[in-house]
């Protein structure tokens, strides 16, 4: 059995210096030897579909997911008991006790017993007050272009924010992030709370674990051509069955079953920590809150707990015998058999971490395309583009060829192996045709095949068709066979 320790990084956001968002890649069922510092590319070559949205939350793969949340999992801010007392947000609905009357004029809030909203000396906002002055008067900022989003500023000069669903404070300084709503594993549990972490999905899947993704889709992954698959996971597995509320446990005894249907079809398995401790980007797939990126904050045990996370699922795994913070660490604590992926900060060159993998055994370096995000393609037409230029991802088209040598350069021999870890057949153009779209899925095959040690598709099933490898699959736009 081969097991590969993978280390993901999804830091766009993060200011405190490189920090990784790391991420486990399991391959069992393949008897190896020890990998050596030269590091040797599975042979054949990886070629897998991600399972997005299955064991970590992603609300735009599967909407229906939160259509039985009341309000989608927003919440009401509350004066508690209709005043007299704290401000609160942990309704779902709104009545007296969530309505505000606003003296508009002074922006004086008025609660259903008609005290008015203050902040406290221990910066709480609360409504005791019976008559207004300066400490219950409050300035409403308006986000420049959506003045449907505001912001309250206090006496103190802080923003309102709700710190937790029983303390709204008055300590937020501000910034150029607004936020957004976001539908993640936090919405999604945290909505329907932990008797029915997975229901209301409608009568055709009473449960989303056991029902999104099944034995027959690793059945369909062999029959087409894949021979691996990446199973993203959040940093709650590690405390199944009771992991830290909102999330609910379950999520390991579907990840135990994905290793026994690999193992009936012959599949390789990725398993990528996909949503870090405390979020390391903010992002859908991160598994937060609210869009705050409390991974990298000095302090906050974050870092150590993803290490933790990854030893854990490392410890997992039957093996025959982990440079400092790094879960590199952690794995080789428990196999001298895995590879250890490195991929860069979302920001960041996907060369950034060349130079740290070059010392370390048995290290492969992940990059992530896709083409509708990127602006090289911008203005090109299905006559003119990736489709019909398959080398536009070589050194000699693409603008930034320190992230293609890669692909292109890296041999077992030289500082790494490199994988594209995900990658997806849609982009931005006008008026293309099936054709358009099966050429363009070719050419980004033709492509990432030359990764040595491998591609994964993001993701395996999706509401958005071209996102979704079994629909592309059953309706002849790729073909792996």
């Amino acid at each position: 059995m081969i097991t590969l320790a993978k280390l993901f990084c999804h830091s766009e956001e993060l200011r405190h210096g490189i920090y990784e968002s790391p991420r486990l890649l399991s391959l069992p069922h393949l008897p190896t030897p020890p990998i050596s510092a030269a590091t040797v590319p599975p042979s054949p070559r990886i070629k897998a579909v991600n399972l997005g949205g299955w064991l970590v939350t992603e609300g735009w793969i599967k909407p229906s997911l939160f259509d039985g949340i009341a309000n989608k999992d927003l919440l009401y801010l509350c004066a508690e008991g209709g005043g007299g007392s704290v401000i609160v947000a942990n309704r779902s609905s709104a009545s007296g006790w969530e309505t505000f009357n606003g003296r508009l004029d002074r922006f004086q809030f008025r609660v259903f017993l008609k005290q008015f909203v203050s902040v406290n000396a221990g910066g709480n906002a609360v409504a005791v007050a019976t008559t207004p002055g300066l400490s219950e008067t409050f300035e409403i900022v308006r986000r420049a272009g959506d003045p449907n989003r505001v912001r309250i500023r206090a006496l103190n000069g802080l923003f309102l924010q709700a710190k937790t669903e029983n303390s709204v404070t008055a300590d937020f300084v501000g910034n150029s992030n607004w936020g957004a709503t976001t539908h993640q594993e936090y919405q999604v549990t945290n909505g329907y709370g932990p008797s029915e972490p997975r229901g209301h999905e409608g009568e055709e899947e009473d449960n989303h674990w056991q029902s999104f993704i099944v034995e027959k889709d690793f059945k369909f992954m062999k029959d087409n051509g894949l021979n691996a698959v990446r199973v993203p996971v959040g940093w709650w597995i590690a405390s199944d069955p009771n992991p830290p509320a909102p999330y609910v446990g379950g999520s390991l005894a579907a990840l135990d079953k994905a290793f026994t249907w690999a193992e009936k079809y012959g599949l390789k398995v990725i398993i990528d920590l996909h949503a870090a401790p405390g979020s390391q980007n903010g992002y859908e797939h991160s598994g937060g809150r609210d869009g705050s990126i409390d991974w990298g904050v000095a302090g906050s045990g974050n870092v150590e707990k993803t290490v933790t996370v990854i030893e854990f699922l490392t410890r997992r795994v039957d093996f025959d015998t982990l440079k400092s913070y790094y879960p590199y660490d952690a794995v080789r604590r428990h196999t001298s058999t895995a590879y250890v992926i490195f991929s860069a900060r979302l920001s960041a060159d996907a060369g950034e971490f060349i130079p740290f993998a070059s010392g370390l055994d048995g290290t492969v370096l992940d990059v992530h395309y896709y083409n509708l995000f990127s602006s090289i393609f911008d203005g090109w037409t299905t006559t003119r583009g990736p489709a019909s230029s398959p080398q536009s991802r070589t050194p000699t088209a693409a603008p930034s060829p320190s992230s293609v040598r890669l692909i292109f350069h890296l041999t077992p021999f030289s500082v790494a192996v490199a994988t594209t870890g995900e990658w997806v057949a849609e982009w931005n153009v006008n008026g293309a045709t099936a054709d358009d779209y099966r050429r363009f899925g070719e050419a980004q095959l033709k492509v990432f095949s030359n990764a040595s040690f491998g591609w994964a598709y993001w993701t395996y099933r999706n509401v958005n068709n071209h996102w979704s490898l079994s629909w592309m699959i059953t309706n002849g736009y790729i073909s792996l066979l």
